[in-house]
C-alpha cells in the first residue's frame, strides 16, 4: 500500500469539553465524533502553553516551551520566529511528503514556511510584515458582495461580545479554509503522499458564526459557567468593563450569547470538517489517511470570572485530541486516560509513518498507550505561561489528569485541585492541611522541573517566588536565531 496521506486539522482556542463525543450534551459535532469513533479519543491531553504562539511552536516542533525559547505571550516573550533545527512539516518533506498548510499559522514573518512547500494564510487582523495582507483576506475582498471589510461587525478579535456573521456565509473564514483545503487535495502532486495542516481561525473569538449557528445555541439550554471559591480574586470592575475584558462579571446575557457564538462557531466547523472527510472519502483517500485533531488552547468562556486562555485552569489549559490511524495501521484503543501534550503529536505522526524521530523532540509518540493501557508512560504533564494581561498570571502547572497542581511564581500562590471529583476545579484544596502531603509532593516534582533550567525559580529545595524579579525569559530563542549553523535549522524543504 502507498505511504499514508497525513491530515492535522487544527482549530483556536477550543476547549477540551465542547463535543458531543466528550459528554457535552448541548454541543452538535457529528463528524468529529464520527472521526473519534474511527479512533483514540485522548481524556486527558493538555496544552504545553495556552496561548497561540508558544502552543503551536511546540506542536510544530514536538518541543517543550522552554526550548521553543517561547514561554508565553506575554513580557519579554518572542514570536514564533524561524530556524528552528526540525519541525513536522520540514521532515514530512524531506521524507518526501508534499507539504502545505492552510489558515491560521502565527509564524513570524508571516510568509515563513518553516518546513510547509506551502501556506495559504487566514491571520485574522494581525499584519504584523510591513506590506502583508493574507490570503483570505485579499479573497474575501474579491468576493465580497458589498461595501465592507471582513471585520465590520465591530466585535473585536480577543472580546467576550458575540453577535452573527455581518457577511453572507459563503464568505466565512471557517467555510474559506475547507475550501482552501480540497482545492489542495484537488491541485496536489498526485505522484506523492500529502501532509496537509487545516487550520482554523475559530472558534477563537469573535464569537461570530453565521446567523443559522449562533440562532442553533441561543435558546438551548448551555452549560453554566464553573465559579470557584478561589473566583473572587478575579472579579475586578474596572478590567470587566473593557469590551476585550481578561476578567470580571459580566451579565448572565452576556455570558449566554458568547457561549451560543462559541458553540455556533465550533458546530459551523464540525459542519465545515465533515464536507473535507466527505471530500476524502469520494476521492478514495480517507482509508490510508492518517488523521488528527487538536485545538492550541482552550477559552474560558466566563468560568472563575475568566476570559480568553493564558491559564492553567481546564477551560483555558485542557484541550481535545483524536487521532485516527490510517487503516493499514489496524486497531487502536477507543480512549486513552493517560496525560498527552501537544509535543506529542509530531513524535506520533512520525511514528506511525515509520519515520525517524528528531533527537531535539520532548515529546513522545502516542501509538504505544493507543495499542496498550499498560504500556509505560509519562506520570503527568507540565505547562506553563509568561505574564500575559497581569504580572500575577504567570504560572506553571502540573497535572496526571486526576489532580492538578498550579504554581504562581509572581505571588508565591499555589492551587491544587482533585480533578477526578471536582473537573471543572470548583474547591481550591492547597490551604487545607489534610491535603498537605498532596501538595508537598506535586511542588516536588515542580522544583524538579523547574531547577534543570537553573533560572532562579527554586533553591534546589523549594520555589523561589519572583515578586519584583526580571521576567522569565528561555534563552534558547535566542541560541536559535543566531545561526542556522549552530541548529542545523533549514527554512523550507
Amino acid at each position: 500500500m502507498a505511504q499514508p496521506n497525513v491530515l492535522l486539522i487544527m482549530t483556536d482556542q477550543q476547549r477540551w469539553d465542547t463535543l458531543g463525543c466528550c459528554g457535552n450534551r448541548a454541543i452538535e459535532t457529528p463528524n468529529l465524533d464520527w472521526l473519534a469513533a474511527m479512533g483514540t479519543r485522548f481524556t486527558v491531553a493538555y496544552t504545553p502553553s495556552p496561548s497561540c504562539i508558544p502552543a503551536r511552536s511546540c506542536l510544530l516542533t514536538g518541543m517543550d516551551p522552554w526550548n521553543t525559547g517561547i514561554l508565553g505571550m506575554g513580557r519579554g516573550q518572542r514570536e514564533m520566529g524561524v530556524n528552528f533545527a526540525h519541525t513536522l512539516p520540514g521532515e514530512l518533506a524531506q521524507a518526501g511528503y508534499h507539504t502545505q498548510g492552510v489558515g491560521k499559522m502565527h509564524f513570524y514573518p508571516q510568509r515563513s514556511l518553516n518546513g510547509f512547500h506551502h501556506t495559504v494564510l487566514d491571520e485574522s487582523g494581525r499584519a504584523h510584515d510591513p506590506g502583508f495582507e493574507s490570503d483570505y483576506k485579499q479573497w474575501f475582498d474579491r468576493n465580497k458582495t458589498g461595501d465592507y471589510g471582513i471585520s465590520d461587525h465591530g466585535v473585536d478579535w480577543n472580546s467576550w461580545m458575540a453577535r452573527p456573521y455581518h457577511a453572507p456565509e459563503f464568505l466565512h473564514p471557517t467555510n474559506w479554509t475547507v475550501n482552501e483545503s480540497i482545492k489542495f487535495l484537488r491541485e496536489r502532486d498526485p505522484g506523492k503522499p500529502f501532509f496537509l495542516k487545516t487550520s482554523f481561525a475559530r472558534p477563537h473569538s469573535p464569537y461570530d458564526p453565521p446567523q443559522y449557528y449562533f440562532d442553533l445555541y441561543m435558546n438551548r439550554d448551555l452549560p453554566e459557567p464553573a465559579v470557584g471559591d478561589f473566583a473572587g480574586m478575579y472579579d475586578v470592575p474596572q478590567d470587566a468593563v473593557r469590551p476585550d475584558a481578561w476578567r470580571g462579571v459580566r451579565s448572565p446575557e452576556e455570558i449566554r450569547r458568547a457561549r451560543a457564538g462559541y458553540y455556533g462557531s465550533i458546530t459551523q466547523i464540525d459542519q465545515q470538517i465533515g464536507r473535507l472527510l466527505t471530500f476524502l472519502r469520494k476521492s478514495g483517500l480517507l482509508d490510508n489517511t492518517l488523521i488528527v485533531f487538536t485545538s492550541d488552547h482552550g477559552d474560558m468562556l466566563g468560568d472563575h470570572h475568566l476570559w480568553r486562555k493564558t491559564y492553567a485552569y481546564e477551560g483555558s489549559a485542557h484541550v481535545p485530541l483524536i487521532v485516527r490511524l490510517p487503516q493499514s495501521a489496524g486497531a487502536s484503543r477507543p480512549v486513552v486516560e493517560q496525560p498527552v501534550c501537544l509535543q506529542d503529536i509530531m513524535p506520533t505522526i512520525l511514528d506511525a509513518l515509520g519515520l525517524p524521530v528528531p533527537e531535539t523532540v520532548d515529546g513522545a509518540s502516542l501509538l504505544p498507550v493507543m495499542r496498550d493501557g499498560g504500556a509505560p508512560w509519562r506520570q503527568f504533564v507540565h505547562g506553563e505561561h509568561s505574564t500575559a494581561y497581569a504580572e500575577e498570571q504567570e504560572m506553571q502547572y502540573l497535572t496526571d489528569g486526576a489532580m492538578k497542581y498550579i504554581w504562581f511564581p509572581r505571588t508565591g500562590v499555589e492551587q491544587l485541585f482533585d480533578l477526578s471529583g471536582d473537573p471543572y476545579e470548583l474547591r481550591n484544596l492547597a490551604p487545607h492541611a489534610a491535603h498537605g502531603d498532596d501538595l508537598r509532593r506535586w511542588r516536588a516534582r515542580l522544583v524538579h522541573i523547574l531547577a534543570a533550567r537553573d533560572a532562579g525559580l527554586t533553591d534546589g529545595d523549594n520555589l523561589v517566588c519572583q515578586k519584583g524579579r526580571p521576567y522569565l525569559v528561555s534563552p534558547m530563542y535566542d541560541r536559535r536565531m543566531r545561526g542556522i549553523e549552530l541548529f542545523g535549522a533549514r527554512r523550507g524543504p
